[in-house]
């Protein structure tokens, strides 16, 4: 593992503080870089290896933050498929540029640069799949702004690895659910349309219900995450879709709650957006053959997981 601190740009979010706890206990050194101190009580035994940093990803001042810094878990991303839809100009300006001007920073470092842990997007980069699970080779062919920003970023770190030898690895990450997830992000319809369950609110879903994501839980996500950054270095950028390798529709969704919480919900039917791809699932024969992960719930057992961190409201999973 490469020396220095592990520096969590999204620290404080829904991915991020689960990937420090389990550095953290892993005995490395974790630096949550985000816009607020976190909420999150991390257990006493490792709570002094995890230190917070103020950031905004589009001021920061990247060759001050990667003093002493191994490894850059890039995380932080500003928007979500509906605000990149609508503003693909801000969605550009607020994510693409800052990740070239990290880059910039890492170069400038030279043989002390720090390796980059990207997460993409698996669900959003390949466009409409040609071959179901999709592999990493897949033709990148996004239909939303969302997805062509994450390619953008993807396309630079191949870039600097060719030109300037950074070590950049990508992990195009499916469909995080759990405890803890932002809700007010518009983002997870697992974790969202349970929480509508628990609360009786209805449930939207746009289309036929037949949209086919790869959920994964982000425990699961975690794991992977940081197998990634401990892989030995080898040349080139290397890429590895992080799923569940399984695929499960809105309407799977909905009867699975159903089953669990045992009455009908309310769900309520809009018409379909141009920006959902129809069907993405992803295929994980990469990760597991590589890095020696796989993900250990299944969709039912994440949402039984999930359901018992609600209950007994455990510090890294409070529903927002």
């Amino acid at each position: 593992m490469k020396g220095g601190a592990h520096m969590i740009l999204g620290g404080c979010g829904f991915i991020g503080r689960h990937v420090a706890l389990l550095l953290a206990e892993q005995g490395e050194d974790v630096i949550l870089c985000d816009r607020v101190p976190s909420t999150t009580v991390y257990p006493e035994a490792v709570r002094e290896r995890i230190k917070w940093q103020p950031f905004n990803l589009q001021s920061a001042e990247w060759d001050v933050l990667l003093e002493g810094v191994g490894t850059v878990h890039h995380y932080a991303w500003a928007s979500i498929p509906a605000t990149a839809h609508a503003d693909p100009m801000q969605d550009l300006a607020l994510n693409t540029l800052p990740c070239l001007a990290l880059l910039e920073a890492m170069r400038r470092r030279g043989e002390h640069s720090p390796r980059l842990v990207f997460t993409s997007s698996g669900g959003t980069v390949y466009g409409k799949l040609r071959r179901v699970p999709v592999h990493e080779d897949h033709p990148l062919a996004p239909i939303t702004a969302y997805g062509a920003g994450k390619v953008a970023a993807e396309l630079y770190l191949g870039l600097y690895n060719t030109l300037h030898g950074l070590d950049c690895r990508i992990a195009r990450l499916s469909n995080p659910f759990g405890a803890g997830q932002d809700l007010a992000r518009g983002q997870g319809a697992a974790t969202t349309f349970l929480h509508h369950a628990l609360t009786h609110q209805p449930i939207t879903i746009w289309g036929d219900g037949e949209v086919v994501r790869d959920y994964i839980h982000v425990s699961d996500a975690a794991a992977g995450l940081v197998a990634l950054a401990r892989m030995p270095r080898r040349e080139g950028t290397f890429t590895f879709n992080i799923g569940s390798g399984q695929g499960v529709s809105l309407n799977g969704i909905i009867l699975e709650l159903e089953n669990r919480l045992g009455r009908v919900l309310d769900v309520r039917r809009e018409p379909g957006r141009p920006f959902d791809v129809p069907v993405s699932v992803l295929d994980i024969s990469l990760a597991r053959d590589t890095l020696g992960w796989a993900p250990r719930l299944s969709f039912s057992d994440g949402i039984t997981r999930t359901l018992a961190d609600l209950n007994r409201e455990a510090p890294l999973s409070t529903l927002h």
